[in-house]
């Protein structure tokens, strides 16, 4: 009798289910912590880029100076920037159409910006979804991994006259690997989802109150002349 419980050993002698839910659970595991430090990196850029833009736009610089700096062709903007141009530049069509009313075209601009900012969201929320996925739902496939090892190994013990636990304990040892590899996935995707869930509604606050304001400060230019 075979009583080498290492790790990989017992991995190598598992049945074929339970493989096969190591190796899906291991894959699952892998595409979550690669969309983990994606994410983290892009959350972090878009914060980045509030907090320059917003030192920008409230500097004292002119909108149409701003405007001309973000739209230049060797410049990419991201984020609350995509969000400005889109307001301003609707705006600024809105105006030069000649005989439209200023209320028409700060709603224009409004509406033009949340269409910008809903776009903005659902950027920033790919794979949030995947991440919550896998926390809900890695440790019940490790379970069933688990079950079933267990399964084979006390159906094993039907042509055996004498069951001892050193019998039992390679298949059950086995079997409980699964589990924790399922909790080694979810874990850490359950902890990434509420982190970046957290920012992506902070970052979501600060575009709204942006929109309501740069709404007030076009108001104010629309009424001007």
């Amino acid at each position: 009798m075979n009583t080498d419980l290492s790790f990989l050993h017992l991995i190598k002698e598992a049945s074929l289910v339970v493989q096969f839910v190591m190796l899906l659970l291991m894959v699952v595991s892998i595409s979550s912590w690669t969309f983990i430090f994606l994410k983290r990196k892009e959350l972090s850029r878009a914060i980045e880029i509030t907090d320059e833009f917003e030192t920008q736009f409230w500097s004292g610089d002119s909108l149409i100076e701003l405007y001309k700096k973000l739209s230049a062709k060797d410049f990419a903007p991201e984020g609350i920037e995509k969000i400005f141009l889109a307001g301003y530049k609707e705006f600024s069509r809105m105006r030069q159409a000649g005989n439209v009313e200023p209320v028409v075209q700060v709603e224009s601009a409004q509406r033009t910006m949340r269409i910008e900012l809903s776009r903005e969201l659902d950027r920033l929320d790919e794979h949030l979804a995947f991440l919550a996925t896998v926390g809900s739902t890695s440790p019940y496939v490790g379970l069933f991994g688990t079950v079933w090892g267990i399964m084979n190994s006390f159906m094993s013990l039907g042509n055996v006259k004498q069951a001892t636990l050193a019998l039992v304990a390679p298949g059950i040892a086995e079997a409980l690997i699964a589990t924790a590899i399922g909790l080694f996935a979810a874990i850490p995707a359950v902890v990434a989802y509420n982190r970046f869930s957290t920012r992506l509604d902070r970052l979501t606050g600060r575009y709204e109150l942006f929109v309501e304001e740069f709404v007030v400060l076009l108001q104010r230019q629309a009424h001007s002349k």
